[in-house]
């Protein structure tokens, strides 16, 4: 007789534990790729800003800087210029509050670690899922075949028929789950790791960017690149 070995098989066949195993991996897996998908976007559009911040640089003054950094409200290469310029102005211009005190230096350190810490959260957020179903979904898996083994051996014992062909059908389409598990887990494994990759390196930008943004605010010169000290104008008041 033959067998025919699928997920259709294990579905049909199944109780309602091996199809409620079956679900949670299809959602755990799309829920996954969804994370990947957005993240994935996420970094591409970062590492353009990572670029458009080298440019900031060879501008003639920090408003010509903000344009070449772009209008968009998510970019947070312009949020942290625009966060160091505001610290900076606030410090400057007010002396009714307690962090006054601070000098201008590490009071634009403070506002400027604030808002990469800000960024940093937010671009490792949904981290956590892929964490977890790579960790969990092997284990779904294999919980889904030995649940679907334990009964197959249950009904082939009931049944009196112990012959290879009788026993191979059911605990193939049993052991289809921990396949299943497998290829949920090693997607959001990769992923993971690619993400975190990615995320590294935009931090490591917006590290080097708010480390030149610091020295430009409190000296009014960009730390020196390759030895030599880079030109740039004041901040415009107003």
């Amino acid at each position: 007789m033959e067998s025919h070995f699928g997920i259709a098989n294990v579905w049909v066949q199944g109780d309602f534990v091996t199809r409620a195993v079956a679900v949670l991996l299809i959602g755990m897996s799309l829920a996954s790729w969804i994370v990947i998908i957005i993240k994935a976007l996420d970094i591409l559009k970062f590492k353009k800003h990572a670029r458009q911040a080298r440019d900031f640089w060879h501008s003639e003054d920090f408003a010509a800087g903000l344009i070449k950094l772009g209008s968009d409200p998510s970019n947070p290469f312009r949020h942290l210029a625009l966060e160091g310029r505001e610290a900076t102005q606030h410090h400057r211009n007010t002396q009714a509050h307690l962090h006054d005190s601070l000098d201008v230096s590490d009071w634009v350190t403070r506002c400027l670690r604030n808002c990469i810490d800000e960024f940093t959260a937010r671009v490792q957020s949904g981290l956590a899922i892929l964490a977890s179903v790579g960790s969990t979904a092997p284990f779904i898996g294999l919980f889904g075949t030995v649940w679907g083994i334990y009964h197959a051996l249950v009904a082939i014992g009931a049944s009196g028929q112990s012959t290879i062909d009788k026993v191979a059908g059911p605990i193939g389409e049993a052991l289809i789950m921990t396949a299943l598990g497998l290829a949920v887990a090693i997607p959001a494994v990769l992923g993971y790791n690619a993400l975190v990759r990615g995320n590294k390196s935009i931090l490591h930008s917006l590290n080097s960017f708010a480390h030149d943004l610091h020295a430009y605010f409190v000296t009014g010169a960009r730390v020196s690149v390759h030895g030599e000290a880079a030109k740039v104008l004041p901040i415009k008041k107003g």
